[in-house]
């Protein structure tokens, strides 16, 4: 049996429910049905994060990620008061604790400046006045950086969705797409659905879909595992903002980085490890298909070659506690070995184009008919509804030239 809508989106994830969302109030006689194979929303990369709201300072000036994040991080503030979601603009600190790194640091403030981010240079009594439990030589002040729940922010969107008339359909996974003359033929493991238009944001999955649509991605999604720990025997007080190493411009990852949750506690995370399946969350986890599609890419070697002291960096602190321990000490000796308990990882769909080269920045794939959302990565949660914006703008200028 075929079924009619006019809008089909793929994926119920935080892009895909923000999407939903944003059409619906731009058209609401629009039929919009989203499909989502996962018997609730936000189960992946929506729900496995660090919950962080970004407030934009390392991107790319004039880049999407800049951008969009700027902008979802008033958004997201916004949605959260709006319906009384729990956030906090604690602030972030980006601590240098090298003379090295003071040099990153100040290079850093200046791109964060250029992208309108409000940022502020801290000296090392200023460092020790703000954190007492926090060694560095300076840091860079980022007061618009805050956390919240993305998992909750995105079952909020699906409630909102459902009470607008909108139609979610969970349990169901997309296998195919055609594109007409006329229309979109998506066949799933339910049926056939015809729609005048379609989304695509399977997140971990995209370059499968964009594949299994007809299209060629121009990538290939390697999933990278980062570990978290839960920080035991901490006062309340240990920190009171976030806590960020300055990255090194030479690795594609922030770093490990000290976070308060929203829900109370502290937590420290993630490092960046290859992942034996796409949706691999536990060591153990793998995916014959998965480790395939992986090792018989040859972009995939060509990234490691390309990042090669990352790699081993990353591995280190992964097999060893007592490597990763070290990395913490370095801008906080407060935190011992003994403190470090298991939490939740998460896996980031790092898209990796055929000659290695890491994709940094948002990418969307489009036809006539269909947009996809291709590489998502942090800040995709942060940058949501900017997201959802744009992809209705994209939607609607295909339909006026059409």
């Amino acid at each position: 049996m075929t079924e009619t809508t006019d809008i089909l989106i793929i994926g119920g994830g935080i892009v895909g429910m923000a999407t939903a969302l944003e059409l619906q109030t731009r058209d609401p006689s629009a039929r919009i049905t989203l499909l989502e194979k996962e018997p609730t929303p936000a189960v992946h990369q929506s729900g496995h994060n660090s919950g962080v709201i970004h407030a934009g300072v390392y991107y790319a000036p004039g880049s999407m990620k800049a951008r969009f994040c700027r902008d979802g991080a008033q958004a997201t503030e916004a949605f959260c008061a709006e319906h009384d979601l729990p956030y906090d603009r604690l602030g972030k600190l980006i601590v240098a604790t090298s003379e090295v790194e003071v040099k990153r640091m100040h290079a850093l403030g200046q791109r964060a400046r250029q992208n309108g981010i409000q940022i502020e240079d801290v000296d090392q009594q200023g460092l020790r006045q703000m954190e007492p439990h926090i060694n560095g030589l300076a840091a860079l002040y980022s007061p618009s950086t805050g956390i919240t729940d993305f998992k909750r922010l995105t079952e909020v969107m699906a409630t909102l969705f459902l009470s607008r008339g909108g139609v979610v359909r969970y349990g169901e996974r997309v296998l195919s797409g055609r594109e007409a003359a006329s229309h979109m033929s998506v066949t799933t493991t339910k049926g056939t659905i015809q729609a005048d238009r379609v989304v695509t944001c399977a997140g971990l999955h995209s370059d499968r879909l964009i594949r299994a649509f007809g299209q060629d991605p121009g990538y290939r999604v390697v999933p990278f595992r980062g570990e978290f720990f839960r920080l035991l025997n901490q006062p309340d007080d240990l920190v009171s903002h976030l806590i960020y190493p300055v990255p090194d411009p030479e690795r594609p990852f922030l770093g490990v980085h000290l976070t308060r949750k929203i829900a109370g506690g502290f937590t420290v995370g993630p490092n960046a490890v290859l992942a034996f399946k796409r949706e691999g969350y536990k060591l153990t986890d793998f995916s014959a298909t998965d480790m395939a599609g992986t090792f018989g890419y040859p972009g995939f070697w060509r990234m490691l070659v390309q990042n090669a002291g990352s790699a081993v960096s990353e591995l280190t602190a992964s097999m060893s506690k007592r490597a990763y321990l070290k990395r913490i000490h370095q801008y906080c000796s407060h935190i011992q070995l003994s403190d470090l308990a298991p939490y939740p990882a998460g896996v980031r769909a790092q898209a990796v184009a055929a000659d290695g080269k890491i994709i940094d920045d948002f990418l969307f794939v489009q036809s006539e008919r269909c947009l996809h959302v291709g590489n998502a990565p942090s800040p995709a949660a942060t940058s949501a509804m900017p997201i959802a914006k744009h992809i209705a703008d994209q939607l609607q200028q295909a339909r006026v030239a059409a």
